[in-house]
């Protein structure tokens, strides 16, 4: 196998937790985990607390007969049923896809930084293993970015690995919305908003598309521009029908 670059996809919202019937963005992700007949494929649901129905949710979506799933558990001794235990590290590394769950990103980055995931997760994108997740599993990602589980928006420093800002359910939330403006307004760098249903895939540090399971959904760039927030539309490819892509409309 060749040298794999580095790949995270990120969904504002959606995926097999939020979109019921609709694995558009989950098929999405699989299909970029390489050449492998039955990918790798594990699940972390961190900033849930571990929560029983969302494991249970994820090995429906990514059933054995399309791939080789698993999960990490670090709230719960699990034994059996996919989850992991033993050298972490070593399992992780071998995978081709790495799916992380949406929650509190406050929790996910705190277990996560106490178990050293946080390095083992950079060291897994480096080598190529690609990174996706919805919500705290979008955020966690990059080096700024807005949470609004615990109450009102607050601004939280990420993993740093896109040196950008992002902010999830961009069309659902407008509270959030609308801090984010402040935040990058009041020097928050720019970066990337998402409605549900819609993600941004980067490779290495460039956005390569936005891609989305529902038609019209959207993607933003966000900056400051002379004490001026400009919220760009990105064009963006329905994966529901193969259409051509979405034209992009002008807006300040």
């Amino acid at each position: 196998m060749g040298v794999r670059i580095p790949q995270i996809v990120a969904f504002g919202g959606g995926g097999f937790s939020m979109e019921a019937g609709n694995p558009l963005l989950d098929d999405y992700v699989l299909s970029l985990a390489g050449p492998r007949r039955r990918p790798r494929v594990c699940f972390i649901p961190t900033a849930s607390g571990d929560a029983d129905h969302y494991v249970v949710r994820f090995y429906r979506a990514f059933s054995p007969a399309r791939c080789e799933p698993s999960h990490v558990s670090l709230f719960r001794r699990d034994t059996g049923g996919g989850a992991v235990e033993g050298d972490l590290e070593a399992h992780l590394l071998a995978q081709d896809l790495i799916y992380v769950g949406g929650g509190s990103v406050l929790s996910l980055l705190g277990a996560w930084r106490a178990h050293g995931l946080d390095a083992i997760l950079t060291r897994a994108w480096e080598r190529g293993v690609v990174l996706c997740g919805l919500s705290a599993g979008s955020l966690c990602w990059f080096s700024e970015a807005v949470t609004a589980f615990h109450g009102p928006p607050q601004r939280l420093d990420g993993l740093g690995m896109l040196p950008y800002s992002n902010c999830v359910h961009y069309d659902g939330e407008p509270a959030r919305r609308e801090e984010y403006h402040r935040f990058v307004r009041d020097g928050m760098r720019p970066g990337y908003a998402a409605e549900d249903g819609a993600a941004l895939h980067f490779v290495g540090h460039d956005l390569a598309e936005v891609v989305t399971s529902r038609a019209g959904r959207r993607a933003y760039r966000v900056e400051a521009r002379r004490g001026t927030v400009r919220e760009t539309p990105l064009e963006a490819r329905y994966l529901g029908d193969g259409a051509a892509r979405e034209p992009l409309l002008a807006t300040a």
